[in-house]
């Protein structure tokens, strides 16, 4: 399993918002254009889905993902059906006010033969570094998101 952690200015209902809204990970994500809820979905609850736009260069890709854990205000992850990737956030309390968001992955499967070779040839090896890389952006992103629209927590 894979994570990063960031300490927010923010509470953590504030953070949880932030990140169950998968329609705005576009705007925080190097790796992700946005996503949409899909079959009657509109908004985070364990069961729904949505369909992820994602890209890397000129590349680009649409992944079907599903809510595997909707807890506010500490947890939200999903699952994405293609490359058996279950993506997540823990928002905790931190000391001293704010909130620690960590995010995390961790493959669950195997991908089918296709997907595996779409990526080995996208990535050309440094998938999971450019995947770890991703989420500090992230996590930076969105730190500074909750940290520009709230007053200071605690």
């Amino acid at each position: 399993m894979d994570e990063a952690s960031v300490t927010i200015d923010a509470a953590p209902e504030q953070v949880w918002a932030l990140v169950s809204d998968v329609t705005q990970m576009g705007k925080w994500s190097p790796g992700n254009t946005g996503n949409k809820w899909i079959m009657g979905a509109t908004g985070p609850a364990v069961g729904a889905r949505f369909v992820g736009f994602n890209k890397r260069g000129m590349a680009r890709w649409v992944t079907t993902c599903k809510v595997i854990e909707c807890e506010r205000p500490s947890r939200f992850a999903f699952q994405v059906n293609e490359n058996k990737m279950q993506w997540g956030f823990r928002i905790e309390p931190a000391d001293g006010g704010g909130t620690v968001l960590t995010q995390w992955r961790n493959r669950v499967g195997q991908p089918i033969a296709p997907v595996r070779l779409a990526a080995s040839l996208l990535f050309r090896g440094k998938l999971e570094d450019e995947m770890v890389e991703g989420m500090h952006h992230t996590l930076a992103a969105v730190k500074d998101e909750a940290e520009s629209t709230t007053a200071p927590a605690g």
